[in-house]
């Protein structure tokens, strides 16, 4: 077990440093998320199979964002980007779950403004703070992985009191503990 703390950059670094001392098998990436589908119940838990980072990149005068791809900073189908996208081409781990795109923020979304400009951007489905920062250090050390999330909110103008953390790390436990009990028992 690795706790690596909140965000792209602890993630990077702790996983990595992690990885370079030992061999694994498989790293599995587990935690809460903010969903851009409200079909998708609060607490529901999905297989990530897609990620991307949603702010890197420069902000343009007129405060939109110039992704590191468009800035020719970064080939967008340079492995392991295909289509500036983050890719998971191992077997799903949990493949009766929800599959989902994901995005990778610096910070979660808050306003109705930003939230619009994020859905008119990318086709994710479930925002994160570390997603894409474990899929880029798996893919770029050959470790197979797998992300599970278990929604805690929904990606809305910003409404702390409607955020369902507590179920959803209950759910995620619970499909943690029939995922780690298969290997154990099975």
């Amino acid at each position: 077990v690795l706790i690596t703390g909140v965000g792209m950059v602890p993630t990077t670094f702790h996983l990595a440093k992690r990885l370079q001392r030992n061999h694994y098998d498989l790293v599995l990436n587990a935690g809460i998320a903010g969903s851009f589908r409200r079909d998708w119940p609060l607490g529901e838990v999905v297989e990530v199979v897609e990620e991307r980072f949603a702010d890197w990149g420069a902000e343009a005068a007129d405060g939109s964002l110039l992704d590191v791809f468009s800035l020719g900073l970064i080939d967008p189908d340079r492995p392991p980007f295909r289509g500036g996208r983050l890719p998971n081409h191992h077997p799903r781990l949990r493949p009766q779950l929800p599959a989902a795109k994901g995005l990778t923020v610096q910070k979660v979304h808050g306003s109705q403004a930003s939230i619009l400009v994020a859905l008119d951007r990318y086709e994710a489905e479930v925002e994160s703070m570390e997603g894409a920062a474990v899929f880029l250090t798996c893919l770029l050390e050959g470790v197979p992985f797998a992300q599970l999330r278990a929604l805690s909110n929904y990606v809305e103008p910003r409404q702390r009191d409607n955020w369902q953390i507590g179920p959803a790390v209950e759910a995620l436990n619970r499909e943690l503990v029939g995922l780690l009990g298969n290997w154990v028992i099975g």
